[in-house]
C-alpha cells in the first residue's frame, strides 16, 4: 500500500511538472519563440535506464491528447534543438460583432499597432527593418486599400505606399475625390522582405510571412469595417483569400467577397509604372469606378471618361 501511495505521488508530481512545462513552452510560443536549447547530455540522462523519468508510471493520456515534444530514442542524437510548433493565432480582437467606434476603435487600433510594432515572429524580418508599416488614414473610412509589403521608401518613413507607386496611389485616390486621409492604405505585410542587404528592389512575401502577418490586417478591417476593399496586385488577393488560380489579369474587374466585404481586385500601382500602355490605366481606372458605384457616391462624366 505504501508503495502504491509513493507511486501515487510521484506520478502526480510528474503530471505537475509536465503541465509547467507545456505553459511554460506555450507561453514561449506565442512570444514568438521557435526554438529552445538543450544541453545534449540531459536529453542523454532522460533516456537512460534508470533514470528518474522510469520511476514513474507512464499516464495514459485521453483520446485526442498529444504531447507536442518527444525525446530522441538514443542519447547520441547530434541535436540539441526542440523545435517549438509554430501557434495558430487566436484573433487579435474580439468585438462580439459589435462594430466599435469614436475613441473605443480607436483604443483598439492603438493597442493592434503596438502589437505589431512588437512583433518578432519573422525574425529574418526583424533584424533587417528599419520601421514596422502598419498602415495610415482614416480608420472610419467605407474603402480600404490593401497591398502587398512595403518597400525601401515604406520602410523608412514608416508609411505605406511613400515612394513612386505610393505617389501613383494618392493620384488615383484623388481621382476619386477622396485623399489618402479620407481612406485607410494597409499591407498584407507590415515588415519590408528583406532583400539581403539592398537599399532598394523588393521580393514576393512568402507564405510563411503572410501567415505570421495576416492576423494584423484581418484585426484592421474587423476594426474599420469597410463597405469595399480594393486589392492592389495578385499578393494582396493570395493574402486574403490564399492561393489562387487566375492571375491578376483575370481577376481584376470582378469582384470578390471576403468576410462579408466586397472585393475588388486590379493592378497594383507599380505595374502601372511598368506598364504605360493607356488601355492599362484606363483597366483599372474602370475598376476605381466600380468601386465608386458600390459605395454610392456620384461620378462625374470627366471621371467616366478618363483615359478614353
Amino acid at each position: 500500500m505504501e508503495n502504491d501511495n509513493n507511486s501515487a505521488e510521484m506520478a502526480n508530481g510528474f503530471g505537475t511538472l509536465l503541465q509547467a512545462t507545456i505553459n511554460h513552452l506555450e507561453d514561449l510560443r506565442r512570444d514568438g519563440t521557435k526554438y529552445l536549447t538543450v544541453d545534449p547530455s540531459l536529453l542523454a540522462a532522460l533516456t537512460q535506464k534508470g533514470s528518474a523519468k522510469s520511476l514513474i508510471p507512464t499516464p495514459t493520456p485521453p483520446p485526442g491528447d498529444r504531447v507536442g515534444l518527444s525525446l530522441p530514442k538514443k542519447a547520441e542524437v547530434p541535436t540539441s534543438k526542440i523545435e517549438v510548433p509554430r501557434p495558430i493565432d487566436p484573433p487579435l480582437i474580439a468585438t462580439g460583432g459589435t462594430a466599435l467606434m469614436g475613441e473605443a476603435r480607436a483604443a483598439a487600433f492603438a493597442e493592434i499597432r503596438e502589437r505589431a510594432l512588437q512583433c518578432v515572429k519573422c525574425p529574418h524580418l526583424v533584424s533587417t527593418r528599419k520601421k514596422v508599416v502598419f498602415g495610415t488614414g482614416d480608420i472610419h473610412s467605407p474603402l480600404l486599400f490593401v497591398g502587398e509589403a512595403p518597400g525601401a521608401d515604406e520602410d523608412l518613413a514608416g508609411e505605406p505606399f511613400v515612394g513612386r507607386a505610393g505617389e501613383l496611389l494618392t493620384r488615383i485616390i484623388q481621382a476619386m475625390g477622396k485623399s489618402r486621409e479620407t481612406v485607410y492604405i494597409a499591407n498584407i505585410l507590415k515588415c519590408r522582405p528583406d532583400t539581403a542587404g539592398q537599399s532598394f528592389g523588393n521580393r514576393k512575401p512568402t507564405p510563411e510571412e503572410i501567415q505570421n502577418c495576416l492576423p494584423f490586417l484581418q484585426a484592421q478591417i474587423e476594426l474599420i469595417r469597410p463597405r469595399a476593399m480594393v486589392a492592389l496586385g495578385g499578393t494582396a488577393m493570395e493574402g486574403l483569400f490564399g492561393k489562387l488560380e487566375d492571375g491578376i489579369t483575370k481577376l481584376r474587374g470582378r469582384w470578390r467577397e471576403f468576410q462579408g466585404i466586397p472585393v475588388m481586385p486590379t493592378y497594383h500601382p507599380s505595374y502601372l509604372l511598368r506598364n504605360q500602355l493607356v488601355s492599362v490605366k484606363r483597366e483599372v481606372w474602370e475598376d476605381m469606378l466600380q468601386v465608386l458605384e458600390r459605395l454610392g457616391e456620384p461620378i462625374s462624366e470627366k471621371q467616366r471618361n478618363f483615359f478614353r
